[in-house]
């Protein structure tokens, strides 16, 4: 699917070298190449890319695409053909690629009902197993991000009594976030929780915006309760497609709410937020009244089951940030339309994502805490990597920060770096070992980035020995100021956890 944004000054649905050239020819696509939906109507209309819809409809057949999703092309290919813009031997190709995707999906066999699988309805969807695993996708995609000690897990049995509370606890189509299917049910996180202990329920706001809360009927609830569990957070009403957050801080009087209510609560607090960005949640973060807080994504239709499996430690938490949290100081001061990646010490832009950003932040990319400790040891790793370069290289005589990254340097040029991982605690679970780089300072590099990751499942007082294979030219390069790959040459820094490895990449 080419997508709506210009590359180099051209639409990519318009792009011959990236359409023929790079899919169809790099790529060895064997299939059809679709729109974004209504991408061509807006290279057009917003993009004034070409003066005519009949030259727009040209272009993208020209450029290799081979259907359009909306109605565009329906509306004027032929009148570009008439004007001399396109032959119709290019249409030929582009049915050719969609009608020949259909044939191998068997379109054509004959009756649906008799094809392998012209039987499939609801009933093979909702299968046991899948409603499962719609759970178990839940529990792995759940992040905890603060837990002090004795806080999480509660115990279902210590535990009499629980106060829920918050816009979200008893949500349904929230969960499923959009370009959502059709749940085969819903459990939300109150039905969850109340599957393990008694629930005393208080929504707190009407809705996410939470013009006013209803502080005192809360406070109420916590202070009577064992423990306190907050489900806070967003909907579409605050984020979707088309529509952009200004500020990441809680809506309306969420922050008031979860403050008041910690005060209050006589037992542990558990602030559970659902969204799909991250906020500045600093207050909650740095108030140790809030002993845990737990991110969920948007949990699909079994959400409030896995957020109560994890809360009650029927399952160690073990997702991780798939992005960095920014305060909402970052909003004031970058405007939304910079996309610079770079920091820019000049004018004080502090730059975008875990690679580039300098400044202060709430939680970062690949933050995730679980039930048990685990620790980092390295077992193998070389201190010295050599680049080999012909005898008469310019790198030989004079001194080098990067050399290009080519074949005849990087074939085979790879090492391998094995970790330890250790379960200290007692809670068995997955944990996922990511490994960061962080190359030398040359040609506007990134302050670290990532090479890799594995996931692995551990007993309670386990370990298993994780591997990792380097390859030199491709991980330890960087992207020079030209768009050129460079080995950067000098000291990079391994990260695992809070392991550090110094390796020195030399001619």
């Amino acid at each position: 699917m080419c997508s709506y944004n210009k590359v180099n000054g051209k639409p990519t649905c318009a792009d011959p070298d990236l359409l023929a050239g790079v899919i169809r020819g790099q790529w060895k696509l064997n299939g059809y190449i679709v729109s974004d939906c209504d991408s061509v109507d807006v290279l057009f209309k917003n993009q004034h890319y070409t003066k005519t819809p009949e030259e727009a409809a040209a272009k993208v057949i020209l450029a290799g695409l081979d259907l359009n999703c909306g109605s565009f092309l329906g509306q004027h290919t032929e009148a570009a053909v008439k004007a001399g813009l396109l032959n119709e031997s290019a249409i030929d190709k582009a049915v050719t690629n969609n009608f020949a995707t259909l044939m191998r999906l068997g379109f054509f066999d004959g009756d649906p009902s008799k094809q392998p699988y012209g039987k499939l309805g609801p009933k093979d969807v909702c299968t046991p197993e899948h409603q499962e695993l719609a759970r178990e996708a839940a529990r792995q995609g759940i992040v905890l991000l603060k837990n002090s000690p004795g806080s999480l897990p509660l115990s279902p049995t210590a535990i009499k009594t629980l106060a829920v509370i918050g816009p979200n606890a008893n949500v349904t189509k929230t969960m499923i976030g959009n370009y959502e299917g059709i749940p085969c049910k819903y459990t939300t996180p109150l039905q969850g929780l109340t599957t393990s202990v008694a629930t005393n329920y208080v929504p707190g706001c009407t809705n996410v915006a939470c013009g006013t809360a209803q502080v005192d009927d809360a406070k109420k609830a916590a202070a009577s309760a064992d423990a306190t569990v907050l489900v806070m957070g967003i909907d579409q009403s605050q984020e979707r497609e088309s529509f952009d957050r200004v500020s990441l801080l809680l809506p309306g009087q969420q922050p008031l709410l979860i403050t008041e209510v910690a005060k209050a609560a006589k037992g542990p607090v558990i602030l559970v937020i659902m969204s799909g960005g991250g906020f500045d949640i600093s207050f909650a973060k740095n108030d140790d009244k809030i002993t845990s807080i737990l991110w969920v994504g948007y949990p699909g239709e079994a959400g409030g089951a896995a957020i109560a499996d994890v809360i009650f430690g029927y399952y160690n938490p073990s997702g991780r940030l798939p992005m960095t949290w920014y305060p909402q100081s970052y909003v004031d001061k970058v405007p939304m339309t910079n996309m610079n990646m770079r920091p820019d010490p000049s004018n004080g832009y502090p730059g975008r994502t875990y690679r580039f950003y300098t400044g202060e932040t709430i939680y970062t990319f690949g933050d995730g805490l679980s039930y048990s400790k685990i620790t980092h040891e390295l077992a193998k790793a070389p201190r010295l990597v050599s680049i080999p370069l012909e005898e008469d290289h310019v790198c030989r005589s004079s001194e080098c920060k990067s050399v290009e990254a080519v074949e005849q340097s990087c074939k085979n040029l790879a090492f391998d770096i094995h970790v330890r991982v250790q379960n200290r605690g007692k809670y068995g679970g997955s944990h996922t070992v990511f490994l960061f780089s962080s190359p030398p300072s040359v040609h506007n590099s990134p302050q670290k980035h990532l090479l890799g990751f594995e996931k692995v499942s551990l007993t309670g007082k386990s370990e298993t020995l994780v591997r990792f294979k380097v390859d030199v030219c491709k991980d330890l390069s960087v992207v020079d100021e030209l768009g050129s790959r460079k080995v950067a040459l000098g000291q990079h820094l391994l990260h695992v956890g809070s392991l550090k490895h110094s390796l020195t990449v030399g001619i």
